[in-house]
């Protein structure tokens, strides 16, 4: 694939991941990239090119860091889950992927984001019966009966949930729509796509089992889902970084691969220049003073 992975043997007693993504979204009228003053604006320059940037530099620079180090660069963050660069490394390599805390650069506007939710993305499936429009009453409309399941969503007030001290909003949203056959013919079937982002301390399986009870009288189909991760700021090396970067910590909301290492036993945090909310816009864009104080802040603590 298109990942690169370098590890420092230092002999050092404890181990530090750091990894970041370089796919972006796709492009928008955003390349190329061009500097205002303090301002970096581009496709990819806050999520997660400027993260990207300062990982290159403190590889090259640490020589000697505090911790022995694992420096991953990875493909496909912004797609499905079974095509992602890191998950397939696990796979391959998992014995690339043992620490004892990692660190995600992906945006956090210097703050550092504790955990994440998890993502859910389902087809939820109104079912009809065939008929020619001029005879109507012969069928059931599809389209007609997804308007519950638009209700459903409509209703639902999504949860708010305290783990380890931080609040994970939690939402559920129709993200697509389809159905409908010919102009003249009654549609037997109408999907709609949903995406439930939900707080780490509930399972994949939790969350499955929530949406199928929701849409219960609906067939319900997962196409993707991934788990969320618990904040991994209790840890040794976790509350040694909270101490030494002296910055809020607040709950991610979106999914990252921080999930990943949390499955496979590893706390982590999300810490990164850049607003995630910025991630994916046609404005995308990054102050460069945010840039050179993440920088200067990953390279105090893995020097000193």
């Amino acid at each position: 694939g298109n990942t690169v992975v370098a590890r420092t043997n230092l002999g050092a007693p404890l181990r530090v991941l750091w990894a970041g993504h370089l796919d972006t979204v796709p492009i928008n009228a955003n390349v190329p990239h061009t500097i205002e003053g303090n301002v970096l604006h581009g496709r990819g320059s806050v999520d997660m090119k400027a993260g990207v940037a300062i990982g290159l530099k403190l590889a090259v620079e640490l020589s000697a860091p505090r911790y022995d180090m694992t420096w991953i660069f990875y493909d496909n963050e912004e797609v499905e889950a079974k095509k992602n660069g890191l998950g397939l490394l696990g796979v391959s390599h998992p014995e690339w992927l043992t620490g004892d805390f990692a660190l995600v650069g992906e945006p956090s506007h210097g703050s550092i984001e504790a955990g994440c939710n998890g993502t859910l993305r389902a087809e939820i499936v109104a079912s009809g019966v065939r008929a020619h429009s001029a005879r109507s009453w012969m069928g059931s409309n599809a389209i007609h009966s997804a308007s519950e399941i638009l209700g459903i969503l409509q209703a639902y007030q999504p949860r708010e949930v305290d783990v380890e001290g931080l609040v994970y909003k939690e939402g559920l949203n129709a993200v697509a729509i389809s159905g409908g056959i010919a102009g003249n013919v009654i549609p037997d079937e109408c999907i709609v796509t949903i995406n439930y982002r939900f707080a780490p301390n509930r399972s994949l399986h939790e969350a499955t089992n929530h949406i199928e009870e929701l849409f219960s009288g609906f067939e319900v189909r997962v196409v993707d889902a991934a788990p969320g991760a618990l904040p991994g700021i209790t840890s040794e090396l976790g509350t040694e970084f909270v101490k030494s970067m002296g910055v809020a910590v607040t709950p991610k909301y979106g999914w990252t691969d921080v999930a990943r290492f949390s499955e496979w036993g590893i706390p982590a945090v999300n810490f990164g220049p850049g607003d995630p909310s910025l991630a994916h816009a046609d404005d995308e864009r990054v102050e460069i003073s945010d840039i050179d104080a993440v920088y200067g802040a990953m390279k105090k603590w893995l020097s000193s």
